[in-house]
């Protein structure tokens, strides 16, 4: 069995995460105030070095979908008139937007792609 000399080791490169985790915490400002989660996927848009088959580019892509998919049931809930019709679907839309994003910060945490 040969060992390798050191200087022939694989380097293997750290991805910094760091904007993934604000990202995530713009997003779950969102009871409070919906500007952080716009503020969140203008953020997310113009991010271009980051490469779209890494760890932090699939949480990117995962954080764009979450935010674009809270959208219908915001417009469906606005176009249902009587309240008791329109809550429901807010509160279906505010429960699946945070578990994405407690799903999504998670697996961050972890240096899973989702």
């Amino acid at each position: 069995m040969s060992m390798m000399p050191s200087h022939m080791l694989p380097v293997q490169q750290v991805e910094d995460n760091s904007l993934g985790h604000f990202l995530y915490g713009l997003m779950s400002a969102f009871p409070l105030f919906f500007i952080p989660v716009l503020l969140s996927l203008w953020l997310n848009l113009i991010q271009k070095n980051v490469n779209p088959h890494s760890v932090l580019g699939s949480h990117l892509r995962w954080q764009r979908m979450s935010i674009i998919g809270l959208c219908p049931f915001f417009i469906a809930g606005y176009f249902l008139s009587p309240l008791w019709l329109s809550l429901p679907v807010y509160i279906l839309g505010i429960s699946w937007f945070t578990y994405r994003i407690f799903k999504g910060w998670i697996s961050l945490n972890d240096g899973i792609a989702v």
